[in-house]
C-alpha cells in the first residue's frame, strides 16, 4: 500500500513497539489516529507527531473500541488501514492462571483487537488493510504461556478467516506474526514471571517488518471503463 497520505488507525500506539511504528508511519507521510489507554502518553505522541489525532480506550469496553473506529473514520475522512498493537502477557503453568487472568488475556489480546478490526470492515474501500500483531506463540505455543498463546491463536484464526472473506473486496488482512521483540513487554506481565528469553528482535527490526508487510500490499488494479 502507499503509506504516504494513507489514513491509518493504530490502537495500542503508546506501547514501545506501537509508538516506534507510528513515528515511522508519520515520517512516511501517513495521516494517523492514535489510540491507547494512557492519556498522558498519547498527548506526548501527539506533540511529537503534528497532525495526529488521539483517542483513549479501555480494552474491556468492546463497544467503545468499535465506536472509536467509526469516529476515527469520520475525523480522517476515510480509513485505509488499521494496525492493532494491543497485547499483554502472563506466565505460569495453566493451573496457576486464574479464570480472571485468562479472561483478561483473551479480551486484551483477541477480543479488543477484533472489535477494532470488525468495526473497520464495512468502512473500508478496496485496497484497505487490516493488520494485527499476533506473534510466533500463535502457531507454536510454549509451556507456561498457554492462555496468552491461546488468545493470540484466536486472533490469528480470526484474521485468517476474515482474510478469505474479504479477498473479493480486495481488503488485505495481515497477521503480523513477529518473533520475541526486545520491548520489555514480558516484564509487564499481569501474572507470573517470564522465563529466560533469548535475545529478541530489536524494535527497529520489528517496525521494519511491519512496514515491509504494509509496503508489500499491492494496489487494487483500476477497472477498465
Amino acid at each position: 500500500m502507499e503509506v504516504d497520505g494513507a489514513r491509518i488507525l493504530v490502537p495500542g500506539a503508546t506501547g514501545e513497539l506501537g509508538s516506534a511504528l507510528v513515528r515511522c508511519l508519520h515520517d512516511r507521510g501517513a495521516v494517523l489516529h492514535l489510540a491507547g489507554r494512557d492519556e498522558a502518553a498519547l498527548r506526548r505522541l501527539r506533540d511529537q507527531l503534528p497532525g495526529a489525532r488521539t483517542s483513549t480506550f479501555d480494552a474491556y469496553e468492546l463497544d467503545a473500541c468499535a465506536a472509536l473506529t467509526r469516529r476515527a473514520v469520520e475525523q480522517m475522512g476515510r480509513l485505509d488501514a488499521v494496525v492493532t498493537c494491543i497485547g499483554v502477557p502472563a506466565f505460569g503453568p495453566a493451573h496457576h492462571i486464574s479464570d480472571a487472568v485468562a479472561e483478561h488475556l483473551m479480551i486484551v489480546n483477541a477480543q479488543a483487537p477484533i472489535a477494532f478490526l470488525r468495526a473497520a470492515l464495512p468502512l473500508m474501500e478496496p485496497g484497505g488493510v487490516l493488520a494485527a500483531l499476533t506473534g510466533v506463540v500463535a502457531g507454536n505455543p510454549p509451556a507456561h504461556m498457554a492462555d496468552y498463546a491461546a488468545a493470540k491463536a484466536a486472533l490469528a484464526a480470526w484474521l485468517e478467516a476474515v482474510g478469505k472473506e474479504q479477498r473479493r473486496r480486495h481488503i488485505t488482512v495481515i497477521d503480523l506474526r513477529l518473533p520475541h521483540v526486545n520491548t520489555g513487554f514480558a516484564n509487564r506481565a499481569i501474572a507470573g514471571r517470564p522465563p529466560h528469553l533469548p535475545p529478541g528482535l530489536s524494535i527497529t527490526g520489528a517496525v521494519d517488518r511491519v512496514m515491509d508487510a504494509l509496503d508489500a500490499v499491492r494496489a487494487v488494479p483500476s477497472q477498465a471503463s
